[in-house]
């Protein structure tokens, strides 16, 4: 079922246009959210890598004063 963005009324897959309003549905709706799931991992992995290399190469201060 391809959900209309406009009005949120269910139509079906093979439809162009919504039933109900008449805007055209989104296409491919599965890929681009899987797509969006992959970037957003890899976002994630890739801040943690750089998070994680931060605080092995940042100074550290010495609170005893050297």
């Amino acid at each position: 079922m391809a959900t209309c963005l406009y009005c949120q009324h269910d139509n079906p897959t093979e439809q162009s246009v919504c039933e109900n309003c008449g805007m055209n549905l989104p296409q491919h709706t599965e890929r681009n959210q899987a797509q969006r799931l992959l970037r957003f991992k890899l976002f994630v992995i890739g801040l943690t890598i750089f998070c994680a290399i931060m605080i092995v190469w940042l100074p550290r201060s010495n609170p005893a004063g050297g």
